[in-house]
């Protein structure tokens, strides 16, 4: 691509906001204020990048993303790591649908039962199962824990300013 140096840029960036400025006028006579005015700024654009010397950083960045597009589109390298990268991702969702569905059901069956209130990889078993396993409570007995428990939590959150 052809590199631009000020000569060139001050007359191209001049003449643009001419054109701009001409189309600007024929918008608002026959579209209203409010086309004329909108095409006034956009007429100025190319004259304000030019003299904040923006226009010199966007040609480089059109450049270089020309320049990577056409490396990326006609590099067989670059198409090699495009396909496995898709190969990596494939895999990866493949080993998360196996391990849902039970792909390691092997390791888990050979470990031993763990006996009550030893610790595990989890954490301790709660106390609330191993008394639940031991012996049920009647039907009154179970609604007085649910109660208390959720008085438990009522008094908790009146704490915490929830109500």
């Amino acid at each position: 691509m052809p590199d631009f140096n000020d000569l060139t840029l001050l007359p191209f960036c001049v003449g643009l906001t001419l054109l701009g400025l001409i189309g600007s006028w024929f918008a608002w006579r026959r579209r209203g204020v409010a086309a004329g005015t909108r095409g006034v700024a956009w007429s100025l654009l190319p004259v304000s990048l030019y003299l904040t010397g923006l226009l010199e950083l966007v040609w480089d960045v059109v450049r270089s993303t020309v320049s990577w597009v056409t490396h990326l589109i006609f590099s067989p390298t670059v198409w090699a790591g495009v396909a496995l990268f898709g190969v990596s991702v494939v895999l990866y969702v493949v080993s998360g649908v196996a391990r849902g569905r039970g792909g390691n059901q092997k390791a888990e069956k050979k470990k031993p039962a763990s006996p009550a209130g030893e610790l595990t990889t989890t954490g301790p078993a709660p106390a609330s199962a191993t008394t639940a396993k031991a012996a049920k409570p009647s039907k009154g007995k179970a609604k007085q824990q649910e109660s208390s428990e959720f008085d438990e939590i009522e008094d908790i959150l009146k704490r915490h300013g929830i109500n």
